[in-house]
Formats: structure tokens, sequence, C-alpha cells
């Protein structure tokens, strides 16, 4: 059994710098490994990621997981799409991945485990699981910020060229298997000194601080407005719904 896998369409753009290696973990799956063994034959294959994936069995009732995984550098990981994805981002930005850890561990062990997150560790968990990366011209991110739809994809939609926009939360992509107009993205400016998916786990990994994190350093957008992502936006009516296409809030203290 693929778990949900064989619903992954490769072709889709969001996919593209995640398809090297996911189509390989995908189909050793495919063939019948559990998605934490093939996770770690790539990666006893490739760069070593400092984490092992293991069944989510290993993971001791009442034990929080980010926990877990920091003291144990193993990774809980059932066979389905959402930790699929979490382990190809673990693959891809392992600094990251790791800093990530390291900060929820940090809340957990100032706050404890409570039914409602502080605004930290909520943040750090919209991140890892919803965020989107984006390295972009100040004009353009600062039209998104202002959620100035009708800039963002008319005037400035050449710009999108020159930006590089990855879909890094696994929640995100595991809900980007079956794609819906609605579909919002956390976008979080990377601003690294190169391209490549290496030098911006590097420069993320330094970047990412729980103090900024709590003050939700986000820009919202709906990722199927990205153009060449989906067909229906080459038509700008596609843009006009409010319901996606949200206004921003008035600004009570004006």
């Amino acid at each position: 059994m693929a778990h949900g896998l064989e619903a992954i369409d490769w072709r889709a753009p969001w996919l593209a710098g995640w398809r090297a290696v996911g189509e390989v973990v995908a189909g050793q799956v495919a063939a019948g490994d559990s998605v934490a063994h093939a996770l770690n034959a790539f990666n006893m294959s490739g760069p070593r990621v400092p984490r092992t994936f293991v069944p989510q069995a290993e993971l001791a009732q009442g034990v929080a997981y980010e926990q877990f995984i920091f003291d144990t550098h193993r990774v809980p990981t059932r066979d389905g799409l959402h930790d699929f994805f979490n382990g190809l981002a673990w693959l891809h930005f392992p600094r990251t991945k790791q800093r990530l850890n390291a900060l929820q561990s940090a809340q957990i062990m100032q706050t404890g485990i409570r039914p409602v997150r502080g605004p930290a560790r909520d943040a750090l968990t919209v991140f890892d699981e919803n965020a989107a990366l984006l390295q972009a011209p100040d004009a353009l991110w600062q039209a998104l910020l202002e959620k100035d739809w009708m800039l963002v994809f008319g005037r400035l939609r050449p710009l999108w060229q020159s930006a590089q926009l990855i879909v890094f939360g696994h929640a995100l992509q595991e809900k980007l298997v079956r794609p819906r107009k609605p579909m919002t993205a956390h976008v979080y400016r990377v601003q690294a000194p190169g391209l490549a998916w290496s030098d911006i786990d590097i420069w993320l990994a330094d970047a990412l601080q729980p103090e900024a994190l709590a003050g939700k350093p986000f820009a919202h957008l709906p990722v199927l407005g990205v153009p060449g992502w989906w067909p229906d936006n080459e038509d700008p009516d596609f843009y006009a719904d409010g319901t996606v296409f949200r206004a921003p809030r008035p600004n009570r203290d004006s």
C-alpha cells in the first residue's frame, strides 16, 4: 500500500523542488516500505540528516512529540501523506527543521504542555505546518503584506518570474495533494544570499527567532493564485473572489 502517496501529482509546480527526492521515496513506499524506512534509506544514501525516522509506536504515551525528537534524535513517522512530507522537509531543510525543533522544545520546557499554546509556540507550529518561503523584490513583498491583490497579481505579475516561492509546511503540502482555491500559506520572507535551498536552509536556521515569530511576521497568500501554478488564474476574474482574496482588515488604531 502507498498510504495515499499515490495521489501525489509530481507535475504540480509547487512540488518542483521536492520531486527528485520525493518520487524516489514515494516509489519505495509503493513497493512496500514504510514511510520511515524509505526516508531512512534515502537519508543514508545522501547528505546525512541528524535525525532517524522511526515508527510512530516509539513515541511513548504522554511524551510530547517535539520533546521526543529533541531528546532522542528520532522522528516518529506514520504511514501517510502528512508525515511523508514532514520527512521530505527534514531531508531538504535539516538545519531549519532542527532549529524549529530546538525552539519548540525550549518552549515546552518553559511553559509545559497546555491546552492553548503561547504565541511563540503557536507561531513555530504555524511555520512548521503551513509556511511558504518567499524570495521576492521589495515591491512584490510589500504589496503582498498589504493584500493589494490587483497589484500583486496584476501590475506586479511579471515580478513573480524573479521570485522563488517554496511550500515548506508539510500540512500545506498534504492539503495541496487535492488543491482547492482557498488554500492559503503563511508566507515568510527569505533574504538568503543565494537561491539554492541549501543556502536558504543555512540562512533560515539562523534567522528564526521565537520573539520575532511571535509577532507573526507572515503575509497571507492563496497559493493557487501564484502565476503559473494554476490554469484558472490566467483570467483576472480569478482574483475577484473576495472570499479567498480577502481585503485587509481595517486598522483599529486609525
